[in-house]
């Protein structure tokens, strides 16, 4: 039987990676304000040494490289192989490099200033060992920012199209709200108790919510049957396609103001020091 990590390492790897790569462009875009709350909340500086968690196709890799200056370094980690193939084509700065390595068991040469995550740290199969590993890999009085979700029903722009959808599917089976996933830190309470078994201390965990998306219908239709829970569910369930792709359009197209889809997000921005 596989482990919690290694069904990560291998979901990561194939479907979830493929579609990643594929829907680069739109996910990034969607997801951009969201990194970008989180940067400032770490505050990078100029020279400083920066570990990007959950690298993904280095979008944030690369943004965090340019707020380091030429004097300082950024590497990307991830587990994902097509995702880290597609970070090295798409980023050419000599002070970013990527590695495929997973932060709960990685072992670094130096210590890093500080760590950033936009959505890589919820796939943990143990958030308290990765954590603490992590912290490890911090100078001391180094600091660690992250942004990840809150609960589904925080986050229309995931469960609209899934709820239209599920007209025509069978309900997803439930799952134990902390194992990896996208929702497994939705529970502020649970997470300040992870960072906090882990060595980390001033912890700061806060809300923000924003609309996201900025796509014409299409691309939003595109993007909300790949990816979030209904990605995950008709890749599970495939059959009453037709059906599913109209009913998720017409949700969509109750969100539009002025040719543009826009839903409303819900996430926590953390912040903490070793």
């Amino acid at each position: 039987m596989s482990t919690a990590r290694e069904t990560q390492i291998q979901y990561w790897n194939e479907q979830a990676g493929r579609t990643w790569v594929d829907m680069q462009p739109w996910l990034d875009r969607q997801l951009a304000p969201l990194g970008e709350r989180a940067m400032a909340a770490l505050a990078p500086m100029a020279g400083e040494n920066l570990l990007d968690i959950g690298c993904g196709c280095g979008d944030t890799t690369r943004r965090l490289g340019m707020l380091v200056g030429a004097g300082g370094t950024v590497l990307g980690i991830d587990i994902s192989a097509p995702m880290l193939a597609a970070a090295r084509t798409a980023v050419n700065a000599h002070n970013v490099s990527f590695a495929e390595r997973d932060a709960q068991k990685a072992r670094f040469d130096a210590p890093f200033d500080a760590a950033f995550s936009r959505f890589g740290v919820m796939f943990f199969a143990d958030p308290v060992v990765a954590f603490a590993n992590i912290r490890a890999a911090l100078r001391s009085g180094g600091r660690i920012a992250f942004v990840c979700w809150r609960g589904a029903a925080e986050n229309p722009w995931m469960m609209v199209p899934l709820a239209a959808a599920l007209r025509f599917l069978p309900p997803p089976a439930p799952v134990d709200p902390h194992e990896p996933g996208p929702f497994a830190f939705a529970d502020a309470d649970r997470l300040r108790g992870v960072l906090n078994e882990a060595g980390f201390s001033r912890i700061a965990i806060d809300p923000f919510n924003t609309e996201i998306g900025g796509f014409g219908l299409d691309e939003a239709l595109s993007l909300a049957l790949r990816v979030g829970p209904l990605g995950k569910l008709l890749r599970e369930t495939p059959g009453q396609q037709e059906r599913v792709v109209a009913a998720v359009r017409a949700a969509l197209a109750g969100h539009i103001d002025d040719g543009i889809v826009r839903l409303a997000s819900g996430t926590w921005i953390v912040a903490a020091s070793c």
